[in-house]
């Protein structure tokens, strides 16, 4: 089964050597995002501000893959304080909606650029 990489100007650039997304088949493996604009600016915000611009990266790579959200099947969450978990579940219930994928929330001692939150998903893109 052959891999294709998912590339688009509308999240930022990878900062390391990965790609955005790599698909195979009908699966798409999203690296994780955090809440990088387009440009490669930091959202330096809250944790509210941060997920949502993270759920705009993550949308725009679905989106250059052909899908969407209601195509997410897991999504792993890595948050810098899981005492901001209220907050950021909050905001991940508005853009998922009635659509529950599987997800796992994972408080770590530190993450890239010192942000808040990260997320990755897996999606089922036919």
């Amino acid at each position: 089964m052959a891999i294709s990489f998912v590339s688009t100007d509308k999240a930022p650039a990878a900062i390391g050597p990965y790609s955005q997304a790599a698909k195979v088949g009908p699966f798409l493996f999203a690296s994780g995002q955090i809440p990088l604009r387009a440009d490669g600016t930091l959202v330096e915000g809250d944790v509210v501000e941060q997920t949502h611009q993270v759920f705009s990266n993550i949308q725009a790579v679905l989106a250059e893959a052909g899908g969407s959200l209601t195509n997410v099947v897991k999504a792993t969450v890595f948050i810098k304080d899981m005492n901001d978990f209220g907050q950021l579940n909050e905001v991940y219930g508005q853009y998922f909606g009635d659509h529950k994928p599987a997800r796992s929330t994972v408080e770590v001692a530190r993450l890239p650029r010192d942000v808040k939150v990260e997320i990755e998903i897996v999606a089922y893109i036919e």
